[in-house]
Order: C-alpha cells, then sequence, then structure tokens
C-alpha cells in the first residue's frame, strides 16, 4: 500500500463523510437536544462503532455475518427498535420539560456516557455498515507488501479519522446552535421533538430497507 491509495481514499472517505447519512442524523439530533458536548461524543460513540466493525471486516469477520442473512435481519431489527426507544425517550423528555417549566425546573440531561454507548451500539446495530466496509474498503487493497488484515485495518483508521473529524464538527455546530435557542423552555421541547423525530425517520428507515 503506497501513499497515492492512502490520498485517494482520504479523499473518497471525506467525499463519502460528507454526504449527509444515518450516523450524521444521529448526531444532530443529539447536537439538537442536547447540546455541543452530546454532538461531540455521539460522534466519537459512532466511530467507536466503525473502529469494531474495522477490526471484524480485518479478522474476516464481516463476510461470516454477510454469509448469515439472519443474524443480519436481527441486527437491523435490534437497531430499528433501539431507535424507537430514543425516539420516545426525546419525545418523553419534551413534555417532562413542558411540566417543568411551570415549576422552572430543569430537566436532567442524559449523561454523555449513555450518549457515548446508545451511539456506538446505534452504528453496531446497523447491517449496512459492515455491507458498506466489505464492498468499499477492497477496491483500495493491493497485492503483495502488506497482508490484507493490515491493509484493512489501515483504511478503517483513515476512515475512523477522516469521518470523525467531519462528524464532530457536524455535532459541534449543530449543539452549538441549540445552545442559542434554549434559552427559552419552549424551544427546548421543540428541539427534543426534532430529535424524536430523526429518531423515529431513521428507525423506519432502517426498517424499510432492504437488504
Amino acid at each position: 500500500m503506497d501513499l497515492s491509495t492512502l490520498l485517494a481514499f482520504g479523499l473518497a472517505a471525506a467525499v463519502i463523510s460528507l454526504v449527509p447519512g444515518p450516523d450524521m442524523m444521529f448526531i444532530i439530533a443529539h447536537g439538537v437536544g442536547r447540546g455541543r458536548r452530546a454532538g461531540v461524543v455521539a460522534a466519537v460513540g459512532m466511530s467507536s462503532g466503525l473502529a469494531v466493525h474495522t477490526v471484524l471486516t480485518a479478522a474476516g469477520l464481516g463476510a461470516l455475518l454477510l454469509a448469515a442473512p439472519a443474524v443480519l435481519e436481527g441486527l437491523r431489527i435490534a437497531g430499528a427498535i433501539f431507535l424507537i426507544y430514543l425516539a420516545v425517550s426525546a419525545w418523553r423528555s419534551s413534555r417532562a420539560q413542558s411540566v417543568a417549566d411551570d415549576d422552572a425546573a430543569v430537566v436532567p440531561p442524559r449523561s454523555l456516557r449513555k450518549t457515548y454507548v446508545m451511539a456506538m451500539l446505534t452504528n453496531l446495530a446497523n447491517p449496512k455498515v459492515i455491507l458498506f466496509y466489505l464492498a468499499f474498503l477492497p477496491q483500495f487493497l493491493t497485492e503483495g507488501g502488506w497482508p490484507a488484515w493490515a491493509q484493512f485495518l489501515v483504511l478503517g483508521a483513515v476512515l475512523i479519522c477522516v469521518g470523525l473529524c467531519v462528524d464532530g464538527t457536524v455535532g459541534f455546530v449543530s449543539g452549538a446552535l441549540s445552545e442559542l435557542l434554549q434559552r427559552r423552555p419552549a424551544v427546548q421541547r421543540w428541539l427534543d421533538r426534532v430529535s424524536a423525530a430523526i429518531f423515529g425517520g431513521l428507525a423506519v428507515r432502517l426498517v424499510a430497507d432492504s437488504r
């Protein structure tokens, strides 16, 4: 694997990362609903999920999962159920905020640790990521020199670094904008509802997408 291959892959990874997708929408939802730190932590959680996918692919387990349709179907269903749970949680948060407004109370935010775990699990439960790794990364493998597993690890690391830069920026910006609006409780309620709508839409998309 030479430098030109890495540069070409890095450029391709940047283009892919800039295209809005489920992961980016998930990050935006957390940034909008919980602020800058939550948006950035969600991005880190997504990257952690990609790191697991990279190791699985390098170890050959990605192909094994692809050969087991029942496992992929189970992941797809689990991911959809998890996103529905997030949508319901965000909607309940908006209702709790509405009740708290009467007493000038503050609804306790979701912990950053929980946000990180949720983001990582959401990425891991998406079978499309496995398919993407198996279809995209092999196009940049070269014969001779490094073994295939090492090339998978390097390419995965590049993809994660580029994606984290893009997603982290998106999470920070969306969170910063929401924090400017959160000074008004009514706006916070609607931001939570927007987050709920995004999570619900992602769940519907995951269920409707064919493999």
